[in-house]
């Protein structure tokens, strides 16, 4: 009777653990994408985030004003894609020159 005890009682903690972790999974597959969306999100609208897009933008318009014409095109399309992630309100100068870029 003892040992049937044992077994039950093994069994059962085995269940126990199996069924927290396989809970777990199911829990971090369904909220994890939801966590790392609001990290995101939070970066994204972080100072240091905005700040760094600016001066790529900027450093991005010095490359496409000294490249050459063939060159032009692909620097725009990179250009008025990284623009459209930022979120932030852009300075007039740099509006103006996305405004001046050709489109595709």
């Amino acid at each position: 009777m003892k040992r049937s005890t044992a077994i039950v009682c093994a069994v059962g903690t085995f269940a126990v653990i199996w069924g927290l972790t396989y809970h777990g999974v199911i829990f971090s597959g369904f909220f994890a994408p939801k966590f790392e969306d609001v990290r995101r999100k939070t970066f994204e609208n972080s100072r240091s985030f905005q700040s760094g897009t600016l001066k790529e933008l900027r450093d991005m318009q010095f490359e496409y004003v000294k490249a050459d014409p063939t060159h032009r095109a692909a620097l725009a399309y990179l250009i008025r894609q990284r623009a459209d992630d930022y979120q932030g309100q852009l300075p007039q100068d740099l509006a103006d020159f996305l405004n001046t870029l050709p489109t595709q």
